[in-house]
């Protein structure tokens, strides 16, 4: 059976630079529509099915929440439908959110 593992966000930024990467946002529509990571994709539970179904497994997949907590079951979840690098990503995108604005002047 497949794991997930925690992705520090330091991690994230060398990862995200890769091709291949899939990043999924499981927040809820408001607040991904307000913002999320560049490239990332909504995950709900109406494409779930859809997305697995089209989903590249060998590709490393990100799960953000809002904090890196729900995040977590998702990404357990995911690891057990097949997904070979599942990640959750700490911090969430909050923390993400606070990087960028740190590093970006």
């Amino acid at each position: 059976m497949s794991q997930y593992q925690c992705l520090p966000l330091e991690q994230f930024d060398a990862l995200a630079r890769q091709s291949g990467v899939q990043v999924v946002d499981i927040r809820d529509p408001n607040a991904f529509a307000a913002g999320h990571i560049p490239g990332a994709l909504h995950l709900h539970n109406g494409n779930l099915a859809e997305f697995i179904l089209n989903a590249e497994f060998e590709q490393p997949l990100v799960v953000c929440c809002y904090h890196g907590i729900s995040s977590q079951s998702a990404a357990a979840y995911l690891a057990e439908q097949g997904f070979e690098q599942v990640y959750s990503l700490d911090g969430g995108f909050e923390g993400w959110q606070k990087r960028q604005q740190a590093i970006t002047p």
